[in-house]
């Protein structure tokens, strides 16, 4: 066999094959990615009437208001370091100097830009760290939400805090650690990209969506692991819908424009929209 080659997630141990082959392969993929993040999207809408239905308001808004006041401090202080940081680095790389010896209004143009993709990066690394510090602070209740909302679709009664939601508990907190560790891979090489002029203007869109396919991931792994998969296996099925996981993440993410109010039902509304999404999915 030949090398293996990987279209879209796909595995092609036959390169010899027709390329229409491949494009259809990869046509379908796409068409997948897509009717997944609409059914992560779909998810949320179905979360609201989940939690209106149930009336699980009070495990929503408690620690949503301590999600609030932590991500308020969080980015004053990450804003505020991050300002110091770019400053910090004009200094020691002399690029001030640089451009007003030059008197470019084309080059000043280009290094603006790229300070400002610089900022935005160290502000979504900022982010993730404050993310996976609150995933790993909130696994007990992100665990107790998602097997309360299996068992309630089940029509099971409410769940008590039991050994299964403690195996829950420990590998969430394992799972965030893993996955902070994959995105500050990743963001340590999109931040040095961000700092190419032009070229670095698409770091924070590259860096949005490498966000939120590792904070959906999070949320969809506390029904992965009541499935009975393996870390392993739950790694392999989430890589395999990206989409769920894209989808999941966006909306979490797209509920920070909404100011306190999203801030506040954003966590929560997302371990409730993964375990539905996933839901009907065949785990086994």
């Amino acid at each position: 066999m030949g090398i293996l080659t990987y279209v879209y997630g796909i595995e092609t141990p036959y390169p010899c094959l027709p390329s229409r082959f491949w494009s259809n392969k990869i046509n379908k993929r796409k068409k997948t990615l897509l009717k997944e993040i609409i059914i992560a999207f779909q998810s949320y809408v179905r979360a609201h009437q989940f939690i209106s239905k149930h009336r699980l308001w009070k495990w929503i808004l408690i620690p949503g208001i301590l999600y609030t006041i932590l991500f308020c401090i969080g980015m004053y202080f990450f804003w505020t370091s991050s300002n110091e940081a770019v400053s910090w680095f004009s200094r020691l790389t002399g690029i001030h100097r640089f451009l007003n010896h030059q008197h470019s209004a084309a080059l000043s143009f280009l290094f603006l830009m790229s300070g400002m993709m610089v900022h935005v990066g160290l502000v979504f690394s900022y982010f993730a760290l404050f993310k996976y510090l609150f995933l790993i602070i909130g696994s007990p209740l992100f665990a107790y939400l998602s097997q309360q909302t299996e068992a309630l679709i089940n029509g099971g009664e409410n769940i008590i805090f039991d050994r299964q939601l403690f195996d829950d508990v420990q590998r969430g907190i394992r799972v965030a650690l893993r996955n902070s560790l994959w995105q500050t891979v990743y963001a340590v090489s999109i931040l040095i990209l961000s700092f190419i002029p032009v070229i670095g203007w698409i770091t924070p869109v590259i860096y949005m969506f490498v966000e939120c396919y590792y904070y959906g991931f999070s949320m969809l792994d506390y029904s992965c692991m009541r499935h009975k998969l393996s870390p392993s296996a739950s790694i392999a099925y989430i890589s395999q819908h990206k989409g769920l996981s894209i989808g999941n993440g966006m909306v979490f993410y797209g509920m920070h424009f909404v100011p306190v109010l999203g801030w506040v039902l954003a966590p929560a509304y997302a371990v409730i929209a993964a375990t539905i999404s996933l839901y009907h999915q065949n785990l086994e």
